[in-house]
């Protein structure tokens, strides 16, 4: 089976140097590994030791930040590296302040690659967030005397290690990860049936990390004057049918606010195609105030939307009616802001327990999604509102302290 993997591996990278000459984001990804053995050279000697999280994109960063931070704390001295496979993580990251000596994309998983890359300096400690696993990765920090970790893991029952094949991949986990901090109690449960017996069940680390966003200053310029005293409707992460429910919304109520989020800033053009009265984020400081009486603001720039939500009195979050996955609604939830969204949310099962609490809701289809909006931005329904904004902020308020239950097993 290591053969195949590898067979995989070489499969895999040939793709997607390939698929980069059509793709450019697949290209930005394949030019950045090109540059991480130079990075890590440049920053780290080969006696320092660091600390490095891996992170698949942008959300597993968010999650395994608050560890990160904390680890950094109790080890001032240490080196920190931080890993993405996606383009949008690591450009999301690299741009804003962060903790990390070396940010760069993880080199593709192939033995001499990997071997040569952890090479360049002592890791002491390393660890993945959710489910993004690398095989050869794992054994060579094994090989060198690495505590591995998974923090904040999520098994699935559609995950290879429960089919027939998925023996391999499993005896990897058990030779190569000191321990896993689980989730849920399901995914613990999943994990030891198949093995993985080193594993206990701390939460999520999403919530410990919305609270600290909730703690900051989460004033944006402008908002405040935008909104001018009516409801406001937050659509983070959108997608299509996010900005079917906005068009809905707007043709149906006139008088609440709408600002939009696209998922991808390539949505802007479009956005404005169906909304060519709305206003551009990016212009708003040179409009003059009487063009703050249209009804749509769109977000065309990055790393406010997590701010917006504290403006929100609902929030439509993006992902939850199609494949791609739902976005994080726990940031809107934070803010005591009731949360609706699609679906498909299989691998969140953050979704199911906000519905429970009745601090979110979820619908099969956009029309619906619109009526409830609209129910909820009726100032008939304020009781309604209010209620479901209490049960989203004390949702999170309750979760346990993930992190320091993490640091607690790592520190013993």
């Amino acid at each position: 089976m290591a053969f195949l993997y590898n067979i995989l591996i070489s499969l895999l990278t040939l793709g997607m140097k390939t698929f980069a000459l059509v793709n450019n984001k697949t290209k930005k990804g394949v030019e950045g590994r090109r540059k991480s053995l130079d990075k890590v050279k440049s920053v780290f000697s080969k006696t320092d030791k660091v600390i490095w999280m891996h992170a698949a994109s942008l959300g597993e960063y968010e999650q395994g930040l608050p560890v990160l931070e904390r680890l950094k704390e109790n080890f001032p001295q240490h080196k920190i590296l931080v890993t993405f496979f996606s383009p949008s993580g690591y450009e999301n990251v690299v741009k804003k302040k962060h903790i990390a000596d070396v940010i760069c994309y993880l080199p593709f998983d192939n033995k001499k690659t990997v071997k040569e890359f952890t090479d360049q300096f002592n890791a002491e400690l390393f660890f993945t967030v959710k489910y993004d696993y690398w095989y050869n990765l794992l054994a060579e920090l094994k090989n060198k005397g690495t505590k591995v970790y998974v923090i904040s893991a999520l098994f699935y029952e559609r995950q290879s290690f429960f089919t027939s094949y998925g023996k391999w991949f499993v005896k990897q986990l058990q030779k190569n990860v000191d321990w896993f901090f689980h989730q849920t109690q399901f995914s613990l449960a999943l994990a030891k049936s198949v093995g993985l017996t080193k594993s206990s069940v701390t939460g999520d680390t999403r919530f410990d990390r919305v609270k600290q966003l909730r703690k900051r200053n989460n004033h944006v310029d402008y908002i405040t004057e935008f909104i001018g005293g009516n409801k406001a409707v937050v659509f983070g992460s959108s997608w299509q049918a996010e900005e079917k429910i906005a068009e809905v919304v707007s043709r149906k109520n006139n008088t609440v606010k709408l600002i939009i989020a696209p998922h991808d800033l390539k949505r802007v053009e479009h956005l404005k195609n169906i909304f060519p009265d709305a206003l551009l984020y990016s212009e708003i400081q040179n409009t003059h105030i009487s063009a703050f009486n249209t009804q749509i603001l769109i977000i065309d720039s990055i790393g406010l939307l997590s701010k917006l939500y504290s403006y929100a009195d609902v929030a439509v979050v993006g992902g939850g009616f199609h494949e791609a996955g739902l976005h994080n609604i726990l940031e809107a939830a934070a803010f005591g802001v009731p949360v609706i969204f699609g679906n498909h949310y299989k691998k969140n099962p953050e979704a199911d327990d906000l519905i429970s609490a009745n601090g979110g809701k979820s619908f099969s289809d956009e029309y619906a999604a619109s009526e409830f909006v609209l129910f909820l931005a009726n100032d008939d329904n304020k009781e309604e509102l209010f209620a479901m904004s209490e049960n989203a902020g004390k949702f999170v308020d309750e979760k346990p302290d993930s992190t320091k239950m993490i640091l607690q097993k790592i520190l013993s």
